[in-house]
């Protein structure tokens, strides 16, 4: 099983756990690996790759294309060496450092700024693949409006707002 992989070790005992989080991925099956190892808990979890929203937005619903695995291993930053892409899975390990940040459990007193410059830079260390695309991908941003991004991000949350709405009412 893909989960075993990614164990610290190979004769590990663990459970196996059904878990639902975040808002991304509801819905799809998602599964933990769960065991004492060294004085200490270790997570694995493993769940159901998706497509990319890029394909379904201009109708190819049926690409199935895993571009997760790719896109994570030419980042321009050091992989996690516990991620990996096995058949129709996405599994990863889940650690208070390594998971997605909730903004609910943030403190109300915050600098939004800052955060969202941090996520907005892992964001480009993933798309900035390869030394070949670097460059036009840098000179595309700097030829674009300053608030394209904002704007696109307010489209994406209306478009995805609508999506929920009509698949939690059919």
């Amino acid at each position: 099983m893909a989960l075993e992989q990614t164990l610290p070790a190979s004769d590990l005992e663990y459970k196996v756990v059904r878990r639902q989080a975040g808002l991304g991925s509801l819905g799809q099956p998602r599964f933990a690996a769960i065991a004492d190892w060294q004085g200490g808990c270790v997570a694995r979890e493993a769940k159901a790759y998706l497509p990319s929203m890029e394909a379904f937005v201009h109708g190819r619903k049926a690409d199935r294309v895993c571009y997760y695995e790719k896109a994570i291993r030419a980042a321009s930053r050091a992989p996690d060496p516990f991620q990996l892409v096995v058949r129709k899975w996405i599994v990863r390990r889940l650690s208070p450092d390594s998971n997605p940040i909730e903004l609910a459990d943030l403190p109300d007193e915050r600098d939004d700024e800052v955060l969202l410059a941090a996520m907005a830079q892992e964001v480009a260390n993933v798309h900035l693949v390869t030394e070949e695309t670097c460059p036009q991908i840098i000179k595309d941003v700097h030829a674009r409006p300053g608030n394209w991004l904002k704007v696109a991000a307010k489209d994406m949350a209306k478009i995805t707002q609508r999506d929920w709405k009509e698949y939690t009412s059919s």
